[in-house]
């Protein structure tokens, strides 16, 4: 069976899902934007947790417990800041995609929420950030079993309107 493709609109804190995805930093101590919020909303042990994974190189992943969140788990990934596309951005963001699938299949998840990765503060441009993620979570759902749903789930009009946008000319 296919994975279902959702986007929607919305605080990522509230999905009802196996696993949410974290934009983290390399440190996983929590920050501003989508990290600062995951992490005040699963509460004080999910910080505990991060400090024993000794921290993720960007465009990789790793997983804790959900705490006081919805979901049962936090994926954290680290994307990578926007240098103006010739150090590698694109091969780091997708990297985070491939390692966060990667890593919901292994625990055998049904259901996964992805945010816009690295496109605040770390300022990678929506347009193709939207279509790395995209082309890459399509791509890497050919080889998964377990995913069920996976979701995009924008903080603003223009970034769903930006990942609408490519997911309609991508399918």
């Amino acid at each position: 069976m296919a994975a279902e493709i959702e986007i929607v609109q919305g605080d990522i804190t509230q999905m009802t899902v196996d696993a949410i995805v974290n934009a983290a930093n390399q440190g996983l101590h929590g920050g501003g934007g989508v990290d600062g919020a995951i992490h005040r909303a699963a509460g004080p042990r999910l910080l505990e947790e991060c400090r024993t994974l000794g921290g993720c190189p960007t465009g990789q992943a790793k997983i804790t417990n959900g705490y006081e969140l919805p979901a049962h788990y936090v994926i954290h990934t680290v994307g990578p800041v926007w240098h103006g596309g010739n150090q590698g951005e694109d091969e780091l963001l997708a990297s985070c995609y491939r390692c966060s699938l990667h890593l919901a299949d292994m625990h055998n998840l049904k259901s996964i929420a992805f945010p816009s990765i690295s496109t605040g503060v770390y300022r990678f441009p929506i347009d193709r950030a939207c279509r790395i993620a995209l082309q890459t979570t399509i791509a890497a759902l050919n080889d998964r079993h377990s995913l069920e749903k996976v979701m995009f789930v924008c903080f603003s009009d223009h970034d769903l309107k930006a990942y609408q946008e490519a997911y309609s000319e991508l399918t």
